[in-house]
C-alpha cells in the first residue's frame, strides 16, 4: 500500500482500464464521425478478423463499391458517388471497425499479462468477465445495427438500434470507471448523503434518457427539422404536433425536439439545485474537487446543443458541433458516476 491506502497492483489495473476508458470514449466520437459523414453503411459486410485490412488493390476497391452499390443508400442518396467519394466513406467505418478491434487488444493482452504476474486479485475476476461480455455485446449489437441500413429501402441505420448501440458504448464506459474507481478512491474518501445519493441517482437516469433522445435525434437527423432557437421553428411547441405524434414521440423530429431541448433546460435546473446542497456537504478532498464538474459541463452541452441545431445544414460545422456535443455529453455522464461513487448511503 502506498500512503492513499491504494496497492501498487491496484494502481496498474485501474490505470490499464482507464486507458481503455480513454479508447472508448474515442471510439465513441468515431462513432458520431461515421454517422455524421453518412459512412456507417459503406462497409456491408462483417469480418471482425478478416475485416482489419482494408481493400489493397484497385479490384479490392471496386469490388467494395459495387457490394455498397447494392443497397438503398447508394440507389437513392449516394447514386452520383465516384470511387473517391466511397473512399472516404469508408475510411471511417473502417477507422471506426479497426479502433474497436485495437480496443480489444489492449484489454486482452495486458489482463493475460496480469494474471501471469499475479497482479488479478480473486474478487476482480467477475467484473473483469462483465467487463470482457459487455465489450462483446457492443461489437453485436454494433453489427445488428449496420445490418439494419443494408436493403433497398432505408438510407441510414435504424435509429432506435442506434441509440441501443449508443447507450451500450456508453454503459461499457461507465462500468470501466466504476471498476477503475474500486481500485483507486480510498474508501476513506467516499462520503455519507442518503438523500444526495437518491438525487444523484435520480440524475444518472434522468440523464441516460436524455442521450438516448440525443441519440433519436442524431439518428433521424432531427437537427435539421428546426434550426431555431429558443422556440422550435418560432413555436415553444410545435403546433404540427398531435396526439397521435405524442404516443409516436421516438420518430417525430419535432417532438424529439420538444422533448430534448426540455428535458436539458430541466437538468440543468436540477444538477444547479444538486449542486447547492453537494456544496453544504463536509468531504474529503475528492468529493470537493468533483463536484463542480457536472454543473459546468451542463452549461457547455447546453451551449454546444444549441450551436448543433442552429448549423446543423452546415455539414462542417454540424461534424464539429455535433461531436463536440457528443464529448461534453459523455463527459457529463462521467462526472455523476465520478460523484455517484464518492457518496453512499450509509
Amino acid at each position: 500500500m502506498n500512503e492513499t491506502g491504494v496497492s501498487k497492483k491496484s494502481k496498474a489495473v485501474a490505470i490499464w482500464l482507464l486507458v481503455g476508458v480513454g479508447m472508448i470514449i474515442i471510439q465513441v466520437l468515431l462513432g458520431g464521425i461515421t454517422r455524421l459523414t453518412g459512412s456507417g453503411l459503406s462497409i456491408t459486410e462483417w469480418k471482425p478478423i478478416l475485416g482489419a485490412v482494408p481493400p489493397m488493390n484497385e479490384a479490392a476497391w471496386q469490388k467494395a463499391f459495387e457490394q455498397y452499390k447494392q443497397i438503398g443508400q447508394y440507389k437513392h442518396l449516394n447514386f452520383e458517388f465516384t470511387l473517391s467519394d466511397f473512399k472516404f466513406i469508408y475510411f471511417w467505418e473502417w477507422f471506426h471497425r479497426e479502433w474497436a478491434r485495437l480496443i480489444g487488444v489492449v484489454f486482452f493482452i495486458p489482463f493475460v499479462w496480469f494474471i501471469i504476474k499475479k497482479k488479478i486479485e480473486k474478487w476482480m475476476i467477475n467484473p473483469m468477465i462483465i467487463l470482457f461480455l459487455l465489450g462483446m455485446l457492443q461489437a453485436l449489437l454494433g453489427w445488428i445495427m449496420v445490418a439494419s441500413g443494408l436493403n433497398n429501402e432505408n438510407l441510414y441505420v435504424n435509429h432506435l438500434r442506434l441509440a441501443i448501440h449508443f447507450i451500450a458504448a456508453l454503459g461499457l464506459l461507465c462500468y470501466t470507471v466504476w471498476f477503475a474507481l474500486m481500485l483507486l478512491v480510498p474508501n476513506v474518501e467516499r462520503v455519507v448523503a442518503t438523500q444526495l445519493k437518491k438525487q444523484t441517482n435520480l440524475l444518472l437516469g434522468l440523464l441516460v434518457v436524455q442521450l438516448i433522445f440525443g441519440a433519436f435525434m442524431a439518428g433521424l437527423k432531427a437537427a435539421n427539422f428546426a434550426t431555431t432557437w429558443p422556440l422550435i421553428n418560432g413555436e415553444f411547441i410545435p403546433s404540427s404536433l398531435s396526439n397521435d405524434t405524442w404516443m409516436n414521440f421516438t420518430h417525430d423530429p419535432l417532438a424529439l425536439h420538444f422533448i430534448h431541448r426540455n428535458l436539458a433546460y430541466l437538468l440543468a435546473l436540477l444538477i444547479f439545485l444538486w449542486y447547492r446542497k453537494a456544496k453544504k456537504l463536509e468531504s474529503g478532498k475528492y468529493f470537493s474537487s468533483w463536484r463542480s464538474i457536472p454543473l459546468l459541463l451542463v452549461v457547455v452541452q447546453i451551449v454546444l446543443g444549441v450551436f448543433t441545431v442552429l448549423y446543423a445544414n452546415n455539414s462542417t460545422a454540424l461534424l464539429w458541433f455535433g461531436v463536440a456535443h457528443q464529448f461534453t455529453g459523455m463527459m457529463l455522464l462521467l462526472s455523476f458516476v465520478g460523484v455517484g461513487y464518492l457518496i453512499k448511503k450509509k
